[in-house]
């Protein structure tokens, strides 16, 4: 196996006494692990972290083996870092990517928008300007991996605008036919629907919506425990909405 493209840091984990396994995000091969040595190093850690943007060469015998990983970095969005919210941001969607995501099936739609949540994380002047972008990444990886919603229509049968969305289904529901069950309903925010600018009700209603499903179908067991980089998050964006 030999890969070289550019990609983005998903996960770092320490490995031997200098090396670290990578798992990092390819346009084309999707999500890839390598084996960096030296990845511990004073010179690599910086090279190395999640959201950063580098040249990878994967380099493996058989499909089977761990390959070996030599990277070169493009972009570094280190300086995020020290943004508190944009730093939970980068540690969630990039511990998404790596935990949601099986090694080596292509996934370029999740590629792009990983791309694309990243540098709008980088852009955006407040964390208003991402967090809708947030929602829809969750939701795009949902889709990609077989468990998007179904907005095509209401489930119930009703006419008019979609509000709800089934908790157990997964699919719309009209305010006309949910009105009455509510309670037992996500709300569905208006921007999912019609690409509309969100306001934080709609961003809050999105973010209980995706990590529902994400909680449901996708970080069960071992991959649960990615979920407090999401909590973090989220609580970080309770604050600043009051």
């Amino acid at each position: 196996m030999h890969v070289t493209a550019d990609a983005v840091v998903c996960a770092v984990l320490a490995h031997g006494e200098h090396g670290a396994v990578v798992r990092a995000m390819t346009p084309m091969d999707g999500l890839l692990a390598g084996y960096v040595p030296g990845g511990r190093s004073r010179r690599m850690r910086p090279v190395l972290q999640p959201g950063n943007l580098v040249r990878a060469e994967f380099r493996a015998r058989t499909e089977a083996q761990l390959a070996v990983l030599s990277v070169e970095l493009i972009h570094s969005r280190a300086p995020l870092l020290g943004e508190p919210l944009a730093a939970a941001a980068i540690d969630w969607v990039t511990a998404l990517t790596a935990a949601a995501l099986p090694e080596g099936q292509p996934y370029p739609e999740v590629h792009s928008g990983l791309d694309g949540m990243l540098a709008a994380i980088e852009a955006a002047p407040s964390a208003r300007a991402w967090a809708a972008a947030l929602v829809r990444y969750e939701l795009l990886l949902l889709s990609a991996l077989g468990f998007g919603l179904d907005l095509s229509g209401c489930a119930a049968g009703g006419a008019g605008e979609l509000a709800y969305v089934s908790p157990k289904s997964a699919a719309a529901v009209s305010r006309e036919m949910g009105q009455a069950y509510a309670a037992r309903l996500l709300p569905l925010p208006a921007f999912l629907l019609d690409g509309s600018q969100a306001d934080w009700t709609g961003i809050e209603a999105g973010l209980r919506l995706a990590g529902h499903f994400l909680g449901r179908d996708i970080l069960t067991d071992r991959r649960a425990d990615v979920l407090a980089a999401r909590e973090r998050l989220v609580e970080r964006l309770r604050r600043i909405t009051g």
